[in-house]
């Protein structure tokens, strides 16, 4: 176990201040061993401190390496984790909510890559939740991107689950690597492909799949002429999904592999067309900054970025928070050394993150 005195003291109210914090830095303390404290968790949130879906979060870490956690319990504004050694192996967390299970996924994917066996790890509340994000997001563009650091991520989504009642279930399989990979994820080259998945779920009409689709395809096409638009259309069958729910992912996939998504959820009193049109604006938005990732893959690499044995590049649109945020404390912990560059051979605004990673091994293989 860490020593009490080198104990790392980790500030969760500053820059995004949310579960993000909360995420990087007790993945980063399970790998680097080292003992952290992360005070004012949420500080400026309406509800301050730990909610349900960040205390499995933390628990699911704990469980993974036999640490330990002081004053984990739900309102807390400041927990100390002590990390053991990832063991791997199989693992069930269950937010008991409709929290997000791909959140869950997000803290503990950097963690057993680095374990000392593979791991097998049961998700269970919300997969396609708001403020996180949806289970497809994760299968379509984040797995295809990440396992560029050379890895494989394994994730069959058993159950859907919907706000409220949450109730899905995902199966993570991951097999430990000896180090990370860095990427160049320089080049955009030119959109070939645009397609994606719209749903409904329990008592909602399958009409709103159709008005979501069609209102979606209508937004692409007035900037993307000449490209087919190919969106799955599914009703989910009662065994394979808890609770109503409705939403649309479309995905647009360019010449050299880079991949954009803009996603949306059915809300009370907003019409189908308004959620696909929604989703379609997302991603047209995120097409026009002539980065190579969407503003929401952007944060999720960082910690990759900072693990991986080498130098890597990232091109992206306007850096969001949530990147500005993972850098800090990526750089904070690890001493991995981000660098930030305009690019002056665009029209639009885009940057390249460069960072020179800190090369971490697992020393089990």
């Amino acid at each position: 176990m860490a020593e009490e005195s080198a104990i790392m003291e980790v500030d969760g109210g500053i820059m995004e201040g949310g579960g993000q914090i909360l995420r990087i830095s007790t993945a980063l303390s399970c790998l680097l061993g080292i003992q952290t404290r992360v005070v004012r968790i949420r500080a400026g949130r309406s509800t301050p401190g730990l909610r349900p879906q960040h205390l499995s979060g933390l628990v699911t870490v704990r469980d993974l390496c036999a640490g330990q956690l002081e004053n984990a319990e739900i309102g807390s504004t400041e927990v100390t984790f002590t990390p053991g050694k990832i063991k791997g192996g199989a693992l069930t967390a269950d937010t008991k909510t409709a929290g997000s299970v791909c959140l869950l996924l997000q803290v503990s994917l950097p963690c057993v890559l680095f374990a000392e066996s593979p791991s097998e790890l049961i998700f269970k509340g919300g997969t396609n939740a708001e403020m996180a994000p949806q289970i497809d997001y994760t299968t379509m563009v984040f797995k295809p991107i990440a396992e560029k650091f050379s890895f494989k991520l394994d994730c069959d989504i058993r159950r859907r689950g919907y706000y409220p009642r949450g109730g899905g279930e995902i199966l993570v399989r991951v097999a430990p690597v000896k180090y990370l990979n860095p990427i160049n994820l320089t080049d955009r080259g030119t959109i070939t492909k645009i397609y994606g998945r719209a749903f409904v779920a329990g008592v909602l009409p399958y009409k709103m799949v159709k008005d979501m689709t069609s209102a979606a395809v209508r937004c692409i096409r007035r900037e993307l002429r000449d490209l087919y638009v190919n969106i799955q259309a599914v009703q989910e069958s009662g065994d394979k999904a808890v609770g109503n729910g409705s939403g649309i992912i479309i995905v647009a996939e360019t010449s050299t592999g880079c991949l954009f998504a803009g996603s949306a959820l059915g809300k009370r009193g907003v019409s189908a067309d308004r959620v696909g049109a929604e989703a379609a604006e997302i991603l047209l938005r995120n097409l026009h900054h002539g980065g190579c990732v969407d503003e929401y893959l952007q944060d999720q690499l960082i910690i990759f970025m900072a693990l991986a044995d080498g130098v890597s590049l990232l091109r992206t649109g306007p850096l969001t928070l949530h990147t500005q945020t993972a850098i800090h404390f990526a750089e904070q912990m690890t001493k991995a050394k981000f660098s930030i560059k305009k690019c002056e051979d665009s029209d639009s605004e885009s940057y390249i993150i460069e960072c020179q990673g800190i090369g971490l091994q697992n020393k089990n293989i």
